[in-house]
């Protein structure tokens, strides 16, 4: 085979390494997953503080549609069941309180952003609170104990 031939053959591999690469690494389609939160207590435009759901008697409600939100909005990043593999916080480990509720509150509404790349985005910018409070309903289900 001639010199040209296999230089030509190794560009054409390695484009196609490069194309197949960006497909297999992606995270897949990120963008947040409407939530229907039908049946919870609308909460209106400012943020509560902590876990509004919690100790309510809508906390069931708000479990079932949180297990859903959270597979379609953050298992791809944070892990199935709430178990991350390392390449986002393990969410279990949030306790049940006001400090976990001020970190999830915090994290959702502004995302996270590290030297200019996005590694969490603001879901709070497409995502009501109804259906955040939701999923940390269904997060402290889940709920580990350092």
């Amino acid at each position: 085979m001639s010199k040209l031939n296999k230089f030509t053959g190794l560009m054409a591999a390695a484009a196609m390494a490069t194309a197949v690469s960006g497909t297999v690494l992606a995270h897949g389609d990120v963008t947040p997953q409407a939530v229907n939160t039908e049946g919870l207590a609308q909460l209106g435009e400012e943020w509560a503080d902590t876990n509004p759901y919690r100790d309510s008697d809508d906390f069931d409600r708000a479990v079932e549609i949180g297990a859903s939100a959270y597979n379609q909005n953050c298992a791809r990043c944070h892990g199935l069941d709430g178990i991350s593999g390392g390449i986002a916080p393990d969410l279990r480990f949030l306790t049940p309180d006001y400090d976990g509720d001020e970190w999830f509150k915090y994290r959702v509404i502004n995302g996270a952003v590290r030297d200019g790349a996005v590694y969490m985005p603001r879901m709070a910018d497409t995502l009501s609170q109804e259906a955040l409070w939701a999923i940390r309903s269904w997060l402290e289900t889940k709920y580990v104990e350092e």
